[in-house]
């Protein structure tokens, strides 16, 4: 079997961290990236190919040459609110260029995908910390379109053996340990870059959305998980993926969850600088909290987090963001 992995949005955040991870366990990965929120410094291991999902000749092209043994799909827009003003343009890439994919793998007889998927298909949890059986009902576009592209992924497998795994990440957070590759996002909407940026003066006041949450200190409750956690549980699920030939769902989180504030708190302990703050109403559609129950990933995939603190994770972002 080819060792061969083609990363779609390899270009990015999580998939620049996942080539790293898939390169040191011996495999030799590819990304294909349109580089719309891609960045060609990020892809420091194995060939960049510029180019879109949606185009089936550069698909037909990449797996001719490199005839892929599975692919890890992270190519998507990520912004809730976008999501919501312009539905169209999520559909449009998200869902069309999954099933452009997936069209291509079935050409070229590639069997397996590894999927990016998220939280958001949950919507608002009916219990917390929130099981992989939680009923799946997104309340905006974004989560929608990942959620189909789940569906999809389960028809493909009954119909055609098609083969996946989907990871639904809760907060991406941190960066690459090493100090190689690490968040950075046009514009940046994540809790943790912009409480460093304002603490470092090159951003103004961080907003924080409502704290009137029913939660200790009133504001809201997320489970962050470290890049280089989630690059490793890709590598681990793609590795269960060509060993057991069945297909899968897993939360990624760490089973832990921390407020606004106590993120806040953190980023001031860690880089010694006050984070200047203006409190802002609720945004529609933010849940009071959202945890994982992560013990399927750790049973199954004998995935365990190595940076599950969130002191730890915050310090990685903050040397990576001070060195920019």
């Amino acid at each position: 079997m080819s060792d061969c992995i083609l990363v779609t949005g390899g270009a990015g955040y999580i998939g620049s961290q996942t080539c790293k991870a898939l390169a040191a366990a011996g495999y030799r990965p590819v990304t294909l990236d349109n580089m719309v929120y891609g960045h060609e410094w990020a892809v420091k291991w194995g060939e960049l190919v510029r180019g879109d999902i949606l185009d089936a000749q550069t698909l037909d092209a990449v797996f001719s040459r490199h005839a892929p043994a599975a692919v890890i799909h992270f190519a998507a827009y990520a912004y809730v609110g976008e999501s919501v003003t312009d539905p169209q343009k999520y559909y449009r890439n998200n869902v069309g260029g999954s099933l452009s994919l997936l069209e291509a793998m079935r050409r070229h007889d590639c069997r397996y995908m590894v999927f990016s998927s998220t939280c958001a298909t949950y919507g608002e949890p009916k219990e917390i910390p929130i099981p992989e059986n939680h009923p799946q009902h997104p309340v905006n576009p974004y989560g929608w379109s990942k959620l189909m592209i789940e569906q999809m992924l389960k028809d493909f497998d009954t119909a055609y053996g098609l083969r996946h795994v989907a990871l639904r990440y809760f907060n991406a957070a941190g960066a690459d340990p090493d100090g190689i590759v690490g968040e950075e996002h046009d514009p940046e909407t994540h809790l943790i870059p912009l409480a460093i940026l304002a603490a470092l003066g090159r951003r103004r006041a961080l907003s924080v959305f409502g704290r009137d949450y029913p939660t200790p200190d009133g504001t809201a409750i997320r489970d962050y998980i470290h890049v280089a956690d989630l690059a490793e549980a890709h590598v681990a699920a793609l590795k269960f993926l060509l060993a057991e030939d069945r297909s899968e769902a897993f939360n990624l989180g760490t089973g832990t969850g921390h407020t606004v504030q106590q993120v806040i708190e953190t980023v001031q302990e860690v880089g010694g600088r006050e984070v200047p703050v203006a409190d802002a109403p609720r945004r529609a559609g933010d849940p009071p909290a959202l945890v994982a129950v992560a013990d399927k990933a750790r049973r199954i995939l004998g995935w365990e987090p190595k940076i599950p603190d969130l002191q730890g994770i915050i310090r990685t972002a903050w040397d990576w963001h001070r060195k920019q």
